[in-house]
């Protein structure tokens, strides 16, 4: 059996689409938790709609992390995927992955093609954005390129690299997967099973400009590694220089004391 998990909040606009795509899958052998991380609008009337469909789970606002993180403790599958609240997943998104790792069962992580959107349209992704497979943790160092809504991840690694970490308000993902690719290899299911919206003005990544100081703190994890020393200095120097032009003494003094 597959959990997957959609963290929630304030996702009125988005939450039925986001659901009605799982619930649509071909693949049908699946729980399907929803945390609402103390939604204030129509969020929580919607979910009452699906009633015995989903699981829901209520919280208080805790961000993104520990959302995810109820749904993992709360949740019985084998493997687990995550779909953010305003994603959507093509119907057959499960059983290719499900197929994948039939084929290839010493591969316990994996994710897909996405397609980006912002405003009805696609954003085309560049080169840089190109989809990791292998043994991929030096090619990750950098920035995320593994999508939470087109991951499926064996519950055993999560047991053995912990979860997301919740002192982080952004770059959770980074900083979780990284911690998996020290460990194992990612597959990749090279079909477009996933769509993102992007754009939304409560996107955190909206809220926070420069998400190199949460990336540095997830590097700082493996920070035994010449590599990732390497990609540490390359953001504190990025990060010094923008507090430099806005005259930042402690941001420079900070960063400075890393290098």
């Amino acid at each position: 059996m597959i959990s997957i998990i959609i963290p929630v909040y304030n996702r009125q606009e988005f939450i039925k689409r986001s659901i009605d795509s799982v619930l649509d899958q071909i693949y049908k052998d699946f729980e399907l938790i929803i945390v609402d991380d103390g939604s204030s609008d129509l969020t929580p009337d919607i979910l009452k709609t699906y009633k015995d469909k989903i699981k829901v789970i209520t919280t208080k606002n805790q961000g993104v992390s520990a959302a995810r993180n109820e749904g993992i403790k709360a949740s019985q599958g084998e493997w687990i995927c995550f779909l953010d609240s305003d994603d959507v997943w093509r119907k057959d998104k499960l059983q290719k992955q499900i197929e994948f790792h039939k084929l290839h069962p010493h591969i316990l992580f994996s994710h897909t093609f996405e397609k980006w959107v912002r405003n009805d349209k696609e954003i085309k992704q560049k080169a840089i954005h190109k989809k990791p497979n292998g043994w991929c943790f030096e090619d990750n160092l950098a920035f995320c390129k593994i999508a939470p809504s087109t991951v499926m991840i064996y519950r055993s690694i999560l047991d053995s690299v912990g979860l997301f970490d919740e002192s982080l308000e952004v770059c959770e993902d980074y900083d979780l997967w990284l911690r998996v690719l020290r460990e194992y290899e990612v597959g990749l299911v090279e079909d477009v099973l996933t769509t993102k919206y992007a754009g939304h003005d409560d996107q955190l990544s909206f809220k926070h400009h420069s998400m190199d100081k949460f990336r540095i703190e997830a590097l700082l994890k493996h920070k035994e590694l010449p590599q990732v020393i390497d990609e540490i200095k390359k953001k504190a120097k990025i990060l010094i220089n923008g507090a430099k032009k806005r005259g930042n003494t402690q941001i420079i003094s900070f960063y400075e004391n890393i290098l």
